[in-house]
């Protein structure tokens, strides 16, 4: 899940805490979450705000990945967000990283997360919440995906996850 808008005078920390909220509202079963992290705004050179990421562990219940993909779609629309063009500003982008070991395309998500491999403010709050966490298809764990990145890459842990913001 990242940010780098407000929405609803709330920004950075709390809004990915209500984000979250969210999905458990939605019956998103949350198990663990990251602490936030801020990056530069992706891709580098981009003339925005910096990003504030964490990576949430959940139980999906019996939804499929596009299943699953329409609840986010409708928390985001919830949160402002607007897609107008690609790598842009957003209020709220929520993904899905990974489900399990499915490889795959699903019904036109594919899993895993086709450029997790390569952002750093993907795998710096994965590689905190689950650094043993292997890539299905590069067999790499969180924590070495990570290491193996270029140096650099404007990223930091910047807060614990808020507790529930109601």
């Amino acid at each position: 899940m990242g940010t780098n808008m407000p929405f609803d005078g709330v920004s950075d920390v709390a809004l990915l805490a209500r984000a979250r909220d969210a999905l458990v509202s939605e019956g998103v079963n949350v198990l663990r979450c990251s602490n936030v992290w801020r990056s530069d705004a992706w891709p580098e050179g981009t003339e925005q705000p910096d990003y504030f990421n964490a990576v949430i562990e959940a139980e999906n219940g019996d939804r499929d990945p596009r299943a699953l993909y329409e609840v986010l779609r409708v928390i985001e629309q919830r949160f402002g967000r607007k897609r107008r063009e690609r790598w842009g500003a957003r209020t709220l982008d929520l993904d899905i990283v990974a489900m399990g070991d499915l490889v795959g395309d699903f019904d036109g998500i594919d899993l895993p997360h086709p450029r997790m491999a390569e952002r750093a403010f993907v795998l710096a709050p994965l590689a905190e919440l689950a650094p043993g966490w292997t890539h299905p298809k590069l067999g790499r764990t969180a924590a070495d995906l990570l290491a193996g990145l270029p140096p650099g890459g404007g990223y930091r842990r910047v807060s614990d996850f808020l507790p529930s913001v109601g």
